[in-house]
Order: structure tokens, then C-alpha cells, then sequence
């Protein structure tokens, strides 16, 4: 593999002005804002200079006069018809080849690649603490009928949870009851009912003898919020870095877990779909929405540079020496902002988002900016230094920040419009960043729709649990979008059944039915030409006899599929009333 050194091999936005194409009226000022790139980043001194004292070599202003004229000066939108300089292309230079970290020449089964994510030594963890909860738990006088519980029996009983996911019903009993029209026979051919809820009622994923310790530390700095869930969360989030590296485009965005308990950790947003739960931060691969990394937000910023919570969840989960660079990171208004996407660039990451207006260093007031009366497809843009700010009027006007694209490259969208009461296709001029935004953004929103599929999610009686159950959601889905990069014959659903019957140590395919032509009826005894017995040899009780009208009938017939003994008489055809009712 050859070597390059870190400008050849990562590029820079700063290094070269011939990087760019300039029109000559431009190009000393361009030269300018180059210069002065840091200092520009305050709008109020953001302005474009006089070009004919520029240009004038013989002319030169103090620099504290040119300061207030700048000053003095306002910023002004341009529109489409003004050609935007093209930033220059980061070289993309990522720590591993993009996609699964896998030998080529194994067979990865759907079990297998489960097993990356909770690999036995993990779920062994699991055992020893869940063992020592229980224990603890008949200590305090719970009455509880158990036997420890064992690597092989654990993942039987994540088979169950995955199970439950596909096969919904309104409470976990009903999933072992018999008498029911809808009862479903699986659960009970795994494991008993008691068992399953014994085990889910004890599930831990730390010791419960240090959980104590950390709880004496409530209301205090070193107290951990996550302490219960850290041990296994630690390992997953070490497994889906490790088992695959991510395409060239990411995103970043939150991800909720469904929970009202009063943990001091739960978030309400009312703009997702699930309003109250754990507010996780993701970053996902744009080409198929695995989860490269997340972090679970606690209330508070647990790193916190000064540069408030947004910045710093983004520079969190992007970790460049397992990443690479010329990475580009697509996000919503929540995190963008100029100081972000800046110190992203000193990355040798690009970076892309919506933003909101009043952002520190974002152009507030400059002049020929949108109204609400701007016909639809109206374009208006600002360069300043690497970073392009676009604003583009749809059903409203939507704003965005880039420092990978150009403001507008000519295309364009479609969109219904209503002319003359009939609707019709029109299309519309779109920035280049609002284009790239619309396609790469979704990594999350694609990981979103995996897990809610087949989600293990249920009631339960303890916050963590629901922590742990997104775990083995995430687990799955990262499991089916490896082994769809492998091979690409199944679907989610059939990955699924095959995980789940691999599980529980069960075949996927379910016996057939008998045909009805094996219900026939033969004699109960075997043929003889002894002519004394044939009125007496394998006569049995009809068992239709006895089930219906509590009479011990006897018969030298049965049916040969069923094996049970019916009559067949000119009087009473048990045979065929039996047989109704199968």
C-alpha cells in the first residue's frame, strides 16, 4: 500500500489558492477572505471591500481605517445566477477499506454475526450477574424457584425476546397460554413461562454488589448515570466499530428508546415519533444506516469543551483515528453551526446541515434575503471562507450550511403544483447542498426503520431493560445489514426467522401438515388367516366413544395417520366425526 504524507494524502481547504477557479474581478478579493478566513467568521465583519481600492496597487488604506469600513459595510445574499466558487475535494483516506472487517473465505451464518455483537464471553458476563441479582434477590426473601442460568439457555431466551418482536400479543402470558383461539404453541417448546420471567425480571448487566457501590455516590460528580447498562454497552459500541467501517458519507442524529420511568434521564421531543424516552446521539452510515457508533445522553454534557452540547456530541463520535479522513458528515439544525464546521475542515472532514439563522457567526442580516412573498425555488447564498450559506424557498424557506458543495450547480426537483385545479409536475432550481442533504441525511431515519420492524421493545419493569433490549435491536439489524453486504439474499424478515430458529437451537421449517389422504382407516391388528380371531384380535375402545359420550365402545378399526382406534359402522361413523375436528 503506498504512504503519503498528511497534506497528500488528506488534501486541505487552506493550503493553495489555485485550488480554486476565480474570475479575475474576484481574485484579490478572493485572496482576502483567505488571508483572513478566522477573523471574517463574525458577520459584522464579514463585508466585501471596495474593488477598486483593492486592485489599486498604489493605494494603501490603514488597517484600522479598512477595519471600520468594513464595518460600516452589509453583507448581501447572491442569488443563482452568480457563479459560486467550487470548494476544493478532500481526499478521502479512510483507516480501513470501507465494509465489513470479515475473512472473505468464512461463512458467516445470521447466529455467527449475532455473536459478534454478543459474543459469548459477553453473554457469559451476562450469566454471572444475572446469577448474583437472583441471588441477591432470594436474600431478601424473593421466592424464586431457580437454577442458574447458562450461556446456551441465555440465547435461547433472546430467541424468545426476538420471537415475541414478530409475533405480537398484548401481554408476555399469552405467548404460553393453550386455551386460546390464538395461542401459539413456539414459547413453550423453549422454555417455561415462569423461567422466561424470572430471567427477565433478574437481567443485569453489572454486579449488583458494585451498582451499590455506585449508588452511595447519588448526588455527586463521580455518581455514573449509565453504570447498569456500561458494561454491555461498551462492548456493542466496540463491536460495531470493529465488525464494519463506514462508506464516505455519514449522519448524525438523535435516536429515542420508548421509556416514561422517572430516571432523570429522560428526554420528551416532541418533533419524533416517539416523544418520551432515552435520547440516544447516532451516527449511522448514509448507504445503509448501520450504526457505526451512539452515545446515550444522560441530561447533562458529559465532555463538555464550552462550545455547548451539539459540537461536542458531533466531535464525540467522530473518532478520526478509527474513522480516517475526507470523511463527509451530514446533520440537522440541532448541531450545525460555522464553529463546528470549521474546526470539522481542521479534521479533514467536510460537513453539511441545516441550520438555524441565529447561530453565532451565521449571516443574520444581510441584505436581498428571502421573504415569505419569494416564488417557490428562489435560491439566495453567501460565501464566507470554506463554508457556503444557502438559502432556498420551498413550501418554506430552508437554510443550510456546507462546506463541501458549491451554492448551486444547476439542479433542480420536482414538486405538485396546483394550476387551474389540476395538479402537475414542476421543477424547481435546488442547491447542491439541500440535493446532498436530501440523499445522505437519512442514515439514522433508514437504522430507525430497521429496528422498529421487529423491535424487541415491551414493558418492563426496570429503565435498563429497555436500554438492553435496544441493544440486542441494534445488535440485529447491524447483524442483517453485514450479512446483506455479504451476500444480499435475504430480507429483514427472513433473516430473522432463520436468527431466531438458529436461537433457540430449533429448525425454521415447520413439519407439513399431513395430507388427508394418510387418514384412512386400516385394521388395528395385523392381518391373520387364523379365522378364529377375526372378530376378537386388536379390537380397542373408539376413542371418539369415549371423549363424546363416555361409553367404552370397541372397534377392530383405526385411523392410519392419527393411530387411534374408531368406529366404522353402518350405526355410527366415529371415523368420520373425529375427523371433523382436526
Amino acid at each position: 500500500m503506498a504512504h503519503y504524507t498528511c497534506e497528500e494524502a488528506l488534501g486541505t481547504v487552506l493550503d493553495s489558492e489555485e485550488e480554486f477557479t476565480f474570475s479575475s474581478e474576484e481574485e484579490q478579493e478572493s485572496n482576502d477572505e483567505w488571508s483572513h478566513f478566522e477573523e471574517r467568521l463574525d458577520p459584522a465583519e464579514d463585508v466585501l471591500s471596495d474593488e477598486n481600492e483593492e486592485n489599486d496597487s498604489d493605494h494603501q488604506m490603514p488597517v484600522a481605517k479598512k477595519a471600520r469600513t468594513n464595518k460600516q459595510s452589509a453583507l448581501t445574499w447572491k442569488t443563482e445566477t452568480e457563479v459560486d466558487l467550487v470548494p476544493q475535494t478532500l481526499r478521502f483516506v479512510p483507516a480501513r477499506d470501507p465494509g465489513p472487517q470479515l475473512w472473505s473465505a468464512d461463512s458467516y451464518t445470521p447466529l455467527s454475526l449475532f455473536k459478534l455483537f454478543f459474543s459469548e464471553s459477553a453473554v457469559s458476563t451476562l450469566c454471572y450477574n444475572t446469577n448474583a441479582q437472583v441471588a441477591r434477590s432470594i436474600e431478601r426473601g424473593r421466592k424464586y424457584r431457580w437454577t442458574d442460568v447458562s450461556v446456551s439457555e441465555l440465547y435461547r431466551y433472546f430467541g424468545l425476546i426476538f420471537y415475541m418482536g414478530m409475533v405480537k400479543l398484548s401481554s408476555i402470558n399469552d405467548y404460553w397460554r393453550q386455551d386460546s383461539l390464538c395461542s401459539v404453541p413456539f414459547p413453550a417448546t423453549i422454555m417455561s413461562r415462569d423461567r422466561y420471567r424470572t430471567i427477565s425480571w433478574n437481567m443485569h448487566m453489572s454486579h449488583p454488589a458494585a451498582d451499590k457501590e455506585n449508588d452511595k455516590k447519588k448526588g455527586t460528580d463521580e455518581y455514573d448515570w449509565l453504570f447498569r447498562v456500561k458494561p454491555l454497552m461498551d462492548t456493542i459500541r466496540l463491536a460495531c466499530k470493529t465488525i464494519y467501517h463506514p462508506r464516505r458519507n455519514l449522519a448524525v442524529d438523535e435516536r429515542m428508546v420508548a421509556c416514561k420511568a422517572n430516571t432523570g434521564m429522560t428526554q420528551y421531543m416532541k418533533a419524533k415519533p416517539t416523544k418520551w424516552g432515552f435520547k440516544l446521539f447516532v451516527l449511522a452510515d448514509s448507504s445503509n444506516g448501520y450504526t457505526v457508533d451512539f452515545s446515550v445522553y444522560t441530561g447533562k454534557n458529559n465532555v463538555a469543551t464550552g462550545n455547548g452540547l451539539p459540537y461536542d456530541t458531533v466531535m464525540s463520535l467522530m473518532d478520526k483515528k478509527l474513522l480516517g479522513s475526507g470523511y463527509h458528515v451530514y446533520m440537522d439544525n440541532f448541531y450545525t453551526s460555522p464553529k463546528l464546521l470549521t474546526d470539522v475542515i481542521d479534521m479533514r472532514y467536510g460537513a453539511c446541515g441545516t441550520y438555524r439563522d441565529y447561530r453565532k457567526n451565521s449571516p443574520q442580516n444581510a441584505a436581498n434575503s428571502l421573504t415569505k412573498n419569494s416564488p417557490r425555488g428562489s435560491i439566495r447564498w453567501i460565501r464566507n471562507g470554506p463554508l457556503v450559506f444557502v438559502k432556498w424557498m420551498d413550501t418554506r424557506e430552508v437554510s443550510v450550511c456546507s462546506s463541501i458543495h458549491p451554492a448551486y450547480t444547476g439542479d433542480t426537483v420536482q414538486r405538485k403544483v396546483k394550476t387551474q385545479d389540476t395538479w402537475s409536475l414542476k421543477s424547481f432550481p435546488c442547491p447542491a447542498p439541500v440535493t446532498a442533504y436530501n440523499q445522505y441525511m437519512g442514515g439514522v431515519d433508514l437504522s430507525d426503520r430497521l429496528l422498529q420492524y421487529y423491535t424487541a421493545q415491551h414493558k418492563t419493569l426496570k429503565w435498563y431493560r429497555k436500554i438492553f433490549l435496544h441493544f440486542l435491536d441494534i445488535a440485529a439489524t447491524n447483524s442483517f445489514t453485514v450479512h446483506k453486504e455479504l451476500y444480499g439474499n435475504m430480507t429483514y424478515k427472513e433473516f430473522m426467522e432463520q436468527l431466531i430458529s438458529e436461537l433457540c437451537g430449533v429448525s425454521p421449517k415447520i413439519p407439513q401438515k399431513q395430507a388427508s389422504s394418510d387418514h384412512v382407516p386400516v385394521p388395528g391388528a395385523p392381518l391373520s388367516t387364523d379365522t378364529r380371531k377375526v372378530a376378537s384380535s386388536g379390537r380397542r375402545i373408539c376413542v371418539h366413544c369415549k371423549a363424546a359420550h363416555g361409553k367404552k365402545q370397541q372397534t377392530p378399526w383405526k385411523c392410519q395417520a392419527c393411530d387411534v382406534h374408531l368406529c366404522l359402522q353402518l350405526t355410527r361413523n366415529c371415523f368420520q366425526e373425529w375427523h371433523k375436528a382436526l
